[in-house]
């Protein structure tokens, strides 16, 4: 087999996370202006990376219409101020857009067609709430392909307690419970702020300006995670606590080969390892991590033991006890989303990805006892993404 090309994680920004709805923060920004502020901030990051050099922008969006159309990653790129001889494209993978869009220009730069991309995603849920203008073939019920509550994702989780009753509502509540804590405990210790770059917001009461993510709720208790509603059954498990919420928000990564890297004099990151998506009965959507991580693993000739930090979306806190339940990993084991996740921070769906990404590089340099790290997620529609990334500052195990 030919030796891989070195493929690295140069760097990653993202746009605080603001609750969709005409009361969050970002309702009178365009989704559009959301990402090309995420690429600017990375660029300016990044000086030393002549603009004309990036050889692919692609942008993901589960929602491709309006603010989010016209070929986001191309139109995103013309506004961001590359040249206009830098390509674009659009991706769509639902929650895993971000995922896809980096792991596509990977495998550009594996086969040697890029040096050097910018990958990325955007997902403004005020604006496109999720399956706004979808028309679901009729072949799907008529045929009995899918069931029909596998379209809405709160049920799809309900179905995952339904097969595993072990992972119960009290886990599931102690799990989101953590999330919210480390969260918070992360922007304590700062360290979130590095990687967010600040946007303007615009609201009746005038100008302001977002810093953290607007969904953060470290007053959050287990009694009052027990007292929430059940939206999705009658007596269900998945509730507005134990699940991430409607976002919007933007995320940019640098992906490059190792030897672009060198030329320009960046240090990277992260390095890839290997990456897998799987696909799964799209009924209980949430545990197809399971597999993608099964296979993402076999490719780079690894165990799970060999995994020291784990950044998974917490789509709800049910999808990634099943994978941790898996795997045999404590509910509270510390290599599990440090910082907290997609329930406290938000998940605006296509651009989840990278925030694993950008949370998991920042780890990395400050565990130089773990080699490698997982980043995953579940897809709508039954699929799992996973990556696998080497720590650079990796100096041998403790």
């Amino acid at each position: 087999m030919a030796e891989k090309t070195e493929i690295v994680f140069v760097d990653g920004v993202r746009t605080p996370f603001g609750r969709a709805g005409e009361k969050g923060m970002f309702w009178n920004t365009r989704a559009d202006d959301l990402v090309v502020k995420a690429m600017i901030g990375l660029l300016e990051r990044n000086p030393q990376i002549p603009k004309e050099r990036f050889d692919e922008v692609a942008i993901a969006a589960t929602t491709q219409t309006g603010d989010q159309g016209l070929t986001i990653g191309r139109s995103a790129a013309l506004l961001a101020g590359l040249p206009q001889s830098v390509p674009g494209y659009a991706i769509d993978r639902m929650c895993a857009g971000a995922m896809t869009a980096v792991t596509n220009v990977a495998g550009g730069i594996a086969f040697g067609a890029y040096d050097l991309a910018i990958a990325g995603g955007v997902e403004h849920m005020g604006h496109h709430p999720m399956g706004s203008g979808v028309d679901p073939n009729p072949r799907f019920l008529a045929e009995k392909l899918v069931d029909p509550e596998a379209l809405n994702m709160g049920n799809t989780a309900e179905k995952l307690h339904d097969r595993f009753p072990h992972l119960t509502k009290a886990r599931a509540d102690a799990f989101a419970l953590r999330s919210q804590q480390r969260a918070t405990a992360a922007y304590e210790a700062n360290n979130i702020q590095p990687d967010l770059i600040s946007v303007a917001t615009k609201s009746e009461s005038g100008w302001g300006l977002a810093t953290r993510d607007e969904g953060l709720r470290p007053e959050t208790t287990l009694e009052g995670l027990a007292g929430l509603k059940t939206p999705f059954r009658p007596h269900g498990r998945i509730t507005a606590g134990n699940a991430s919420g409607l976002n919007d928000g933007a995320t940019a990564s640098i992906i490059a080969s190792g030897e672009m890297a060198r030329e320009l004099g960046l240090k990277p990151k992260m390095r890839m390892v290997s990456f897998a998506y799987a696909g799964v009965e799209p009924e209980i959507m949430g545990i197809g991590p399971i597999p993608s991580t099964e296979k993402a693993l076999r490719k780079a000739g690894l165990t799970i033991d060999d995994i020291g930090l784990f950044e998974l979306n917490e789509a709800f806190a049910v999808q990634v006890l099943s994978l941790l339940d898996h795997y045999g990993i404590d509910d509270e084991d510390p290599r599990v989303n440090q910082w907290g996740g997609a329930i406290a921070m938000g998940h605006p769906l296509a651009s989840s990805g990278v925030r694993l990404m950008i949370q998991l590089a920042a780890q990395f340099e400050q565990h130089p006892e773990v080699r490698y790290g997982l980043t995953a997620m579940c897809v709508g529609l039954g699929q799992g993404g996973s990556v696998i990334w080497e720590n650079p500052n990796y100096k041998g195990a403790k």
